[in-house]
């Protein structure tokens, strides 16, 4: 039996983020990982062949590189081995009529490429590029702060005396419009529309679902006015910097560590009983990175003492479910579109707004989508050092897709678990990705497939294959992340927290909800 300060249940970057803080604080934390892995979502292996990286789930660390906590700690990352690779060419929309648009960090390129299209919209996003460092800054404000009331009235006060009332109103608008609504008042052009409503379906915001004009927003344009940020070697760098953080402050982290029950004792947390039969004290703090049914249905064996909280956890909603394939290539795809694609971190395969809206409602309804969302990823377009020289490796993430299949929208595949349907399913996949860059199946040496099931067995928070862990609708976003009265990381059991993208302020690599509730525990 040890005694910590702090225990943290689950490796995730907010938890290693959180332990790091505290442990440069002068708390006593330890980490128990269930997995031999650290890094939750956020890993980068070999899964394909030997000397090929592949990033697990995220790949984007663009959040991570401008977080609160990497502006505090970059000194101590580096030091760590923390490496990004920077992005000029973000991403782009391949269409089948052989066009495509993207969007680079260069004004110029990225503006041409849209006047191609049409001529308004190239106009109307030079103005969006220059009014966006004074929106951003109301934006990352109420995105990097508590959900508060002292927070949110702060954040209020600094929006309306810099914006006065109408201009409040308009980020307001932003913030509850749908996709479609923003792009279609903003830009004429379906294929500029497409290319940047595919950010919605990187979370769980198909175009008509309100709440969602905020990601396309902020993704394009932080892409066109910063680039993007790769990992060096893989997207688990930061894993690496920062588990290196907390165990050169004292921490320990202990991997093949389930935590089978969270102990509570007078109506506080205690610590935590493993899967093994190890107890361990905590005298400060318990903070759970797990899915919120896991914690009132799981660790929590005798419930919150809350009926209330219990509930709604267990009512929580999680996104549709995601297929991840990892491919070891020969050469990068040769996209039918144009050769400059090839130098692209992300190609979407999407070809319109009502697309998406139905592979979305296909999904929901149980359906396997016809035609699924594509994002193609090209990391070694960016960072050779991921495959061996002269060869690549793609990242495909395949969005929306039913946890539970009831059938197929195209009629081809017979219902039935995953285990039994992905194989076929990936065929459709390389269907879709060879009508868009023709001979790519002669181009893989090696491939590894992560259906939504697989997914949750690799990481029991993505539930259903859920990569964002839990919706971000309205419904369950801001003062109802987790759940309504209990947004500030906290729980009715006393010293015990909660930490991780089901939490405010949701899903990304910005590390934002543990070092928040870092702060609020060990202080600044």
């Amino acid at each position: 039996m040890s005694e910590f300060d702090a225990i943290f249940v689950g490796a995730g970057h907010n938890s290693l983020a959180c332990a790091a803080h505290l442990a440069l604080k002068g708390w006593k934390t330890g980490i128990f990982e269930r997995s031999a892995t650290i890094g939750g979502a956020v890993q980068t292996r070999e899964f394909t062949l030997t000397g090929f990286r592949h990033d697990f789930g995220a790949m984007n660390l663009s959040l991570f590189a401008g977080s609160a906590f990497h502006r505090k700690y970059a000194n101590e990352l580096n030091r760590q081995g923390l490496e990004f690779a920077p992005v000029a060419d973000c991403f782009a929309s391949a269409f089948p009529d052989g066009r495509w648009f993207g969007v680079s960090n260069d004004l110029e390129k990225t503006a041409g490429r849209m006047a191609a299209f049409s001529a308004a919209d190239a106009a109307t996003w030079r103005g969006l590029v220059a009014a966006f460092p004074a929106e951003a800054e109301h934006l990352f404000r109420l995105l990097g702060s508590p959900m508060s009331a002292r927070a949110l009235a702060g954040t209020a006060w600094n929006l309306w005396r810099k914006k006065g009332m109408s201009g409040a109103l308009d980020t307001g608008r932003l913030l509850l419009s749908s996709p479609r609504a923003w792009l279609e008042e903003n830009f004429e052009s379906p294929y500029v529309r497409a290319t940047l409503a595919t950010w919605g379906m990187h979370l769980d915001f198909a175009p008509d679902i309100a709440g969602g004009a905020v990601f396309p927003y902020l993704e394009s344009m932080a892409n066109q006015s910063f680039g993007m940020v790769l990992g060096k070697g893989g997207a688990d760098t930061i894993i690496r910097a920062l588990s290196g953080m907390v165990t050169s402050a004292g921490g320990t982290i202990v991997t093949g560590a389930e935590v089978a029950e969270i102990t509570v004792s007078g109506g506080k947390a205690t610590g935590v009983r493993l899967a093994s039969g190890e107890m361990h004290i905590a005298t400060k703090a318990v903070i759970a990175g797990v899915a919120p049914k896991a914690l009132t249905g799981k660790l929590l064996p005798n419930g919150s003492g809350d009926a209330g909280f219990d509930s709604a956890m267990q009512k929580f909603s999680h996104a549709p479910g995601t297929m991840m394939i990892h491919l070891a290539l020969d050469d990068l795809p040769d996209w039918r579109a144009g050769a400059e694609l090839r130098q692209f971190a992300y190609v979407h395969l999407s070809p319109s707004l009502d697309a998406m809206s139905r592979t979305y409602q296909q999904a929901m309804a149980g359906l396997l989508p016809d035609e699924p969302v594509l994002v193609v990823g090209q990391p070694t377009a960016i960072d050779p050092t991921r495959a061996p020289e002269g060869k690549h490796v793609l990242w495909v993430q395949v969005r929306m897709l039913p946890a539970e299949i009831l059938g197929d929208a195209a009629g081809k595949i017979a219902p039935a678990h995953w285990d039994k349907v992905k194989d076929n399913y990936v065929e459709r996949v390389l269907d879709i990705i060879e009508s868009y860059a023709p001979g790519l199946r002669n181009k893989i040496l090696g491939r590894a497939v992560f259906s939504p099931i697989d997914l949750e067995r690799e990481n029991p928070n993505l539930v259903g294959g859920d990569q964002v862990c839990g919706s971000h609708h309205l419904a369950q976003n801001f003062l109802f992340r987790p759940v309504r009265g209990f947004a500030g990381w906290n729980t009715p059991v006393g010293n015990l927290h909660l930490t991780g993208a089901a939490t405010w302020p949701g899903a990304g690599t910005g590390a934002a909800s543990g070092y928040m509730l870092a702060q609020q525990l060990g202080g600044r």
